[in-house]
């Protein structure tokens, strides 16, 4: 095996192709394209200055991160989640946030919950909705730190664009109900962390996944398909 093998080029398109997948998923995640909004190489190519093929090339990431769809006969698209997609992230929340409560109560340190806390305090201080779902996103990523269990922080970041998009896809159902509870129901997350006691945040994980599950599953909006749900969750 030479030296010259495995050279720096190919590592600069994987660069650039990550910069465009940063770009085109803070877009998303700021409401520039919305669910269902075609996302064409072309004019991607074009509006961030690179070639076609770093910008297939992300698409492809941002499909495998649950971001994207893509279809024969429409090309790339902003993924619109199902009945089904919002019924199982609800379910599998449930099963990684269960496993984070009682890892944060156990294993957290007091700066670890004092960091969750700044998080959900600075929530009344969101512009809009979607800096508001930023700091939603961003109290469940410090939880999931907080509870020193690097496989679980894995997992979580296996499925946290998609819960984003969850996010996105409750607001544009009811941006009012988010913007009205969403700030008091981490603050009770955040003090029952800080209190250590696991019953009362369990039961509030829950009442907050449940709430959210609720307004997508509401009338016109994304039903729940039978026996995708637990209701243990």
């Amino acid at each position: 095996m030479t030296e010259e093998r495995g050279t720096v080029g190919p590592a600069r398109r994987r660069g650039l192709a990550d910069e465009v997948a940063d770009r085109v998923r803070e877009s998303i995640f700021g409401g520039v394209y919305a669910p269902g909004a075609q996302l064409r190489e072309v004019e991607l190519s074009r509006a961030l200055e690179v070639s076609r093929g770093p910008v297939r090339e992300a698409l492809l990431r941002l499909e495998r991160e649950g971001l994207v769809r893509s279809e024969w006969h429409r090309g790339a698209t902003v993924t619109t989640l199902s009945p089904r997609d919002v019924a199982e992230l609800d379910s599998l929340r449930g099963a990684l946030e269960e496993l984070a409560v009682r890892q944060v109560v156990d294993h957290a340190s007091e700066e670890d919950l004092d960091a969750v806390a700044e998080i959900a305090a600075r929530m009344d201080r969101a512009e809009d909705e979607h800096a508001l779902v930023r700091y939603d996103i961003a109290f469940h990523d410090a939880v999931y730190d907080a509870s020193r269990h690097q496989r679980l922080r894995e997992a979580w970041q296996a499925i946290r664009s998609q819960v984003h998009l969850f996010l996105l896809t409750r607001i544009r159902v009811s941006a009012a109900d988010y913007l009205t509870h969403i700030p008091g129901e981490h603050r009770e997350l955040a003090a029952a962390l800080s209190a250590r006691d696991a019953g009362a945040a369990l039961d509030l994980f829950a009442a907050h996944r449940r709430h959210a599950f609720d307004v997508l599953s509401g009338p016109g909006t994304a039903a729940e398909p039978e026996g995708t749900r637990d209701d243990a969750s």
